[in-house]
């Protein structure tokens, strides 16, 4: 019996859409069964799609679209959030969330649209499903959100429509519809969020750390839009296009994002960073590590491009020597978590910002380091940078961030979640870090078992499951904070799916992996 990878996937995702559904019971949850069956039968649209070349745009190739997987992300975390903070009483927060997974169910619904709109012949039964589920969509929106959410639902569904015009016209083969879907989706929220606080300046309160992400993620979107529209008339690679491109990074971050951000935290961002970061010898300390951990990892890199230039046949960095870097994140990671969360959230978004303008800066050609970041980042390609920019680190930061930056802080009584929320933060150190890492190293050099259909092997999963069951138990050691009340079998249950869920994707399991953990412990 042949088994297809997207079944199992798909099968995957099921599961744990069943898992939130039984813990929230709710008319959110009943859609999102609803959403997840409808989505099963248009992937198989897209990938068809994909297959024809049929697709309005270039997608990513050797994946399938993705749909499942990526469309219940956001109505998932919105279900958990919401649980969460209704729990907590925060009622504000609680209809936030629910905005959030009616935004994840419309731009999965509209995705869905596009699909069978370009499928010829209409594929009536598919039409007749997506129907059904939207239908329940939108009276349960009607039920459940006021005008004023439906509005800002609305807007981020136009920014989306706009954005992906833009990112897949200008960014062929870099997304599968899925990747779109979710990355596109979710800065589309972003934007969106941060001009209705920015309209509203007089209901901004909360944690002044929790603006610097919104900030970074508009700012790098219009600087890449804006020099990407630019270059397409004028050549980037001459020395006064360089020294153009820095000066309009300069005034976009010193002009624009500057006097930005110190309108929603109140003072000038550079002296509160200065006040922030040398707060006590501990943060002075974890800096100078992280500092130290920098090096190490360039050092990694300008080895491995040293030992292409002298071997006498094409070098190309092996999937253990990759996973390298995800020790380091690692090692990054953790003292972080358990010492100071609040330094750690605003790093990796200073990070993230030197991330993507580095990326600019090696996909544009700038001078004088353009074309250096070439040659040094082409050693690590794999088959899933098959676009004209490289993710891969990109990736790799985001999936272990976002579960810190995620992490529902109003809704947890002094910043801690009780049972298996404890472990949220951890939710990228053990799905990327610690799971994708073991389940790659394992199972390139042992494996011999190979999970059907895929390239993936049992052994792999297996000590996966292993390994991040193992780093629970020195999380629960050296972070008082955690206390699981009894939820074990709930941790190892979700661990496991996910797990499943890595050996089956052809997704960016990167990203998509501590999503869907985050998801499963936060409730």
């Amino acid at each position: 019996m042949q088994f297809n990878p997207v079944h199992v996937e798909s099968t995957v995702v099921l599961a744990v859409v069943l898992c939130v559904h039984m813990v929230v019971w709710n008319q959110h949850s009943w859609c999102s069964i609803a959403l997840v069956i409808q989505a099963f039968y248009v992937q198989h649209k897209w990938d068809r799609l994909l297959r024809s070349g049929g697709a309005v745009f270039q997608f990513r190739p050797a994946a399938n679209s993705g749909i499942v997987p990526a469309s219940m992300v956001m109505p998932l975390l919105g279900l958990a959030l919401r649980e969460k903070c209704s729990a907590s009483g925060n009622v504000y927060f609680e209809r936030f969330s629910m905005v959030i997974t009616i935004t994840g169910m419309m731009l999965a619904l509209f995705l869905s649209l596009i699909a069978l709109g370009i499928t010829r012949p209409v594929p009536t039964n598919t039409c007749v499903i997506a129907g059904m589920a939207g239908s329940a969509i939108l009276y349960t929106t009607k039920q459940t959100l006021t005008v004023s959410e439906v509005i800002e639902v609305l807007e981020v569904l136009l920014i989306f429509v706009y954005l992906s015009l833009i990112v897949l016209y200008l960014l062929p083969r870099c997304f599968t519809p899925g990747e779109a879907l979710l990355i596109v989706g979710g800065i589309s929220f972003i934007v969106n969020q941060l001009i209705k606080r920015s309209l509203n300046l007089a209901e901004v309160k909360g944690d002044p750390v929790n603006y610097f992400l919104p900030v970074v993620v508009v700012g790098s979107l219009l600087l890449g839009v804006f020099f990407a529209l630019l270059f397409c008339f004028m050549e980037s690679e001459t020395w006064v296009s360089s020294l153009f491109f820095h000066m309009m990074t300069a005034v976009l971050g010193l002009g624009i994002l500057m006097p930005w951000l110190s309108l929603f935290i109140g003072r000038h961002p550079i002296m509160w960073l200065l006040d922030f970061l040398t707060l006590n010898d501990r943060r002075l300390c974890l800096l100078g590590y992280w500092v130290f951990l920098a090096v190490v990892a360039t050092c990694v890199v300008l080895h491995q491009n040293y030992q292409r230039q002298s071997g006498s046949k094409k070098h190309q960095a092996s999937t253990v020597v990759r996973k390298y870097f995800h020790l380091i994140v690692v090692a990054t990671y953790v003292p972080g978590l358990i010492y100071d969360r609040q330094l750690l959230h605003v790093a990796s978004v200073g990070c993230l910002a030197v991330f993507l303008f580095l990326e600019y800066v090696r996909y544009f050609r700038i001078r004088p380091l353009g074309q250096l970041l070439r040659q040094l980042l082409t050693l690590f390609l794999d088959e899933r940078d098959s676009g004209p920019l490289i993710l891969t680190h990109v990736y790799l930061l985001l999936g272990m961030s976002l579960p810190i930056w995620l992490f529902p802080g109003p809704c947890a009584p002094k910043g801690i979640l009780p049972g298996a929320g404890g472990l949220v933060p951890y939710a990228g150190v053990l799905a990327v870090g610690v799971g994708d890492t073991v389940a790659s190293v394992f199972g390139s050099t042992m494996g011999e078992i190979r999970w059907p259909g895929t390239k993936k092997t049992m052994e792999g999963t297996a000590t996966s499951v292993f390994a991040q069951i193992i780093a629970v138990a020195m999380f629960l050691i050296f972070d008082g904070s955690i206390n699981l009340n009894s939820t074990y079998s709930w941790i190892v249950g979700s661990i496991t799916l996910v797990a499943m869920l890595e050996a089956y994707t052809s997704q960016i399991d990167n990203l998509l992996l501590p999503l869907y953990l985050f998801i499963l412990l936060l409730l």
